[in-house]
């Protein structure tokens, strides 16, 4: 099990506890409410857990009155015929998560109907998906990161954490580019050479991280994305044998063996989407409910890793990540 340090959060919710047991009497009284959602990950997964905690603490209880409607697809391509395949079994409510494919497949398939959305690694308004914040119009709302910026923060990390390094290896695929993009350029702002490292097949880890070979020790980032997240072990395996520390947008990475973790918190973005799901199945129009950006953040370090790899960070830096073992 790995052991790491640090843990920063910045938490909001749409609904307090206090709200919860008439939001439950309500809840009881309903239809039964089903939510579709189509995702890369086992259904046990811990953030679709905490989901269904959420939805249990504002009275919707799997099987009573609630039903978690998912189909587990093996990649990308596979949105569109899910999708297809859940507004044939007509919920009431969608969930797309991660990106834009997810949300542009369920909004093919709603007819009309209300989607919520955690725009993980894209940016819903300037991809057009919503006329603005406030007032997105149509009938998706939901929660978004600027994982754009937080690309490039990554970077940063990486310099602060390896000031020797002189190059810092970015990792990307097709739904990263643009993240690849951000890191590079911060990349050179910070004198650091970007190495762009194309993952092109699922399967190819191993030859993708082989452009590094000539380059060990020198850091590697890893960002916001369904394969880097559901492929986490054997990502981190490789990286491990080649003696590459990583900086991951995934605290779900770094619990599979990545060096570092900095980006938002996929567990707690889960939770806060509950209540989205909650206020549209009691009659809200999507088009007037806001959208947030989330406030949700994880940084964290992994000291068995670091031992690994014969790794040693600053104090000044460890002070930063907070010093909370978990």
């Amino acid at each position: 099990m790995a052991i790491y340090i640090g843990r920063r959060k910045f938490i909001a919710t749409l609904g307090g506890a206090a709200a919860a047991w008439p939001l439950a009497a309500l809840a009881q009284q309903h239809k039964m409410l089903r939510v579709g959602f189509v995702g890369m990950q086992p259904r046990e997964a811990p953030h679709y857990t905490n989901f269904l905690r959420r939805m249990a603490e504002l009275g919707y209880q799997e099987g009573r009155n609630f039903t978690f409607d998912y189909i587990q697809t093996p990649n990308v391509d596979g949105y569109d015929k899910s999708y297809l395949e859940l507004a044939a079994r007509k919920p009431d409510v969608f969930l797309a998560v991660g990106n834009e494919p997810a949300l542009r497949a369920a909004l093919s398939a709603a007819d009309g109907k209300p989607i919520a959305f955690l725009a993980v690694d894209f940016d819903p308004l300037a991809k057009g998906y919503v006329a603005n914040l406030s007032h997105p119009g149509g009938n998706v709302t939901g929660i978004f990161v600027r994982q754009i910026e937080l690309a490039a923060k990554r970077v940063e990390i990486a310099r602060e954490a390896f000031p020797r390094a002189s190059l810092v290896g970015i990792a990307f695929d097709t739904l990263s580019r643009e993240q690849g993009d951000a890191a590079a350029e911060a990349a050179r702002k910070l004198g650091l050479e970007p190495r762009m490292v194309e993952v092109k097949s699922e399967q190819d880890y191993a030859g993708a991280f082989g452009t590094m070979d000539d380059a060990r020790g020198q850091p590697i980032i890893l960002p916001a994305g369904p394969i880097f997240l559901r492929d986490r072990a054997v990502i981190a395996q490789a990286l491990l044998e080649r003696r590459i520390p990583s900086i991951a947008a995934f605290r779900e990475n770094l619990e599979a063996g990545a060096l570092i973790s900095y980006g938002f918190d996929l567990r707690g973005l889960f939770y806060d989407i509950a209540s989205y799901v909650q206020r549209l199945a009691g009659g809200a129009k999507p088009s007037d409910m806001p959208i947030e950006q989330s406030p949700r953040f994880y940084m964290a370090v992994n000291l068995k890793t670091a031992a690994l790899l014969g790794v040693s960070l600053s104090d000044v830096f460890i002070a930063r990540a907070n010093e909370v073992r978990e």
